[in-house]
């Protein structure tokens, strides 16, 4: 899955959090700055949040969810697929209480967070902690530290990652996992990539569940990008647009403007989109990159980005993206991560 989170430059407020992100904000004096962000629940050095895992308000264990054709349950959290966003500022103290309101054992992973004398708190099950069972709660706490971006969190007990933020599988994802335990293969690739949450229209069923970005002619968007697949980087590029670079896990790194990107499992990127083509829809498209022999989902997700001067969405009646790599192009994704540098970089 790409989770994608795109913010106008030029906004004073990113308020409405609707994915499973955890923004690191500098406090920043210029409002055009591209990575300002605030939000109104600031309790000034320290940020105190309630994460709750179970479905919904109505105290339902898991979550009915229909994609391509079929219904199936979700683990979700405070009822959201994907889960909310939680916002700080460098060097806030952080306090997360998860409580755990399904029949499994789950932990909450912050990924990316460099956990200084905090190790207990980066959350993978078995290893800094013991799961949280059913009907208990944990509290994480940890310092944000050197850090400015994007990051994410997810659940890290088995494959629930792939159930909260993951690829597609019309299969019970836990059912999947316990099959290649079982029989020593490897597992069923998944059914479909999906840009938050939504595998696209070259997907069966999948017309309405086609991810729209609506934009402006004339301004610069920040676009929160994370690959939340469970094994495959990604290629990710939007059609007659160029994405600059401006940071990879929460730290910032030289401009880099490029046609596409390529993004490994679980990582985060920062790009700055700058909406200056005629008015229309232009085609996003995510598709991974692979080089191995094994068996691997190949499919493209879709989804659109739409300028609101054309008061119609009118979406291509054939769905091409010239700039988005073939999923084999090894050239294209040495030249791309030979050429991210750091602030530091003298090259």
């Amino acid at each position: 899955m790409i989770l994608m989170k795109i913010m106008s430059c030029s906004s004073s407020s990113s308020s409405s959090y609707d994915y499973g992100y955890l923004f690191v904000c500098e406090e920043a004096t210029d409002e055009a700055s591209p990575l300002w962000c605030s939000s109104s629940s600031n309790l000034g050095s320290f940020w105190s949040f309630n994460i709750y895992i179970f479905p919904n308000s109505k105290t339902v264990e898991w979550k009915s969810v229909s994609r391509l054709c079929e219904k199936k349950t979700l683990l979700t959290v405070n009822g959201e697929y994907p889960g909310p966003t939680i916002a700080v500022q460098e060097d806030d103290d952080v306090e997360i209480k998860v409580t755990n309101h399904i029949s499994l054992n789950t932990t909450i992973h912050w990924h990316g967070i460099k956990q200084r004398r905090s190790g207990w708190a980066d959350g993978p099950a078995y290893i800094t902690q013991c799961p949280i069972k059913s009907g208990e709660s944990y509290t994480f706490r940890f310092k944000v530290i050197g850090q400015r971006g994007t990051l994410w969190w997810h659940a890290h007990i088995s494959w629930q990652r792939a159930s909260v933020h993951g690829e597609w599988w019309k299969e019970d994802v836990e059912g999947i996992e316990a099959d290649t335990i079982l029989y020593g293969s490897g597992p069923n690739t998944s059914d479909a990539y999906t840009i938050n949450g939504l595998p696209g229209s070259l997907h069966p069923c999948s017309n309405k569940d086609t991810f729209i970005q609506n934009v402006e002619r004339g301004k610069t968007y920040m676009l929160r990008i994370i690959n939340a697949a469970l094994n495959n980087e990604l290629f990710f590029a939007i059609s007659n647009h160029t994405l600059p670079v401006v940071e990879i896990g929460a730290i910032y790194t030289k401009p880099l403007t490029t046609p596409a990107i390529m993004i490994a499992s679980g990582q985060t990127t920062n790009v700055l989109l700058t909406t200056d083509q005629n008015p229309g829809t232009f085609v996003m498209a995510a598709r991974p990159y692979v080089t191995a022999i094994v068996p691997f989902d190949n499919t493209t997700t879709v989804g659109f980005l739409h300028y609101k001067e054309e008061d119609t969405i009118k979406m291509p009646q054939k769905i091409s993206i010239s700039n988005l790599p073939p999923m084999r192009d090894t050239s294209f994704a040495t030249k791309f991560s030979n050429s991210l540098k750091s602030l530091a970089s003298t090259c």
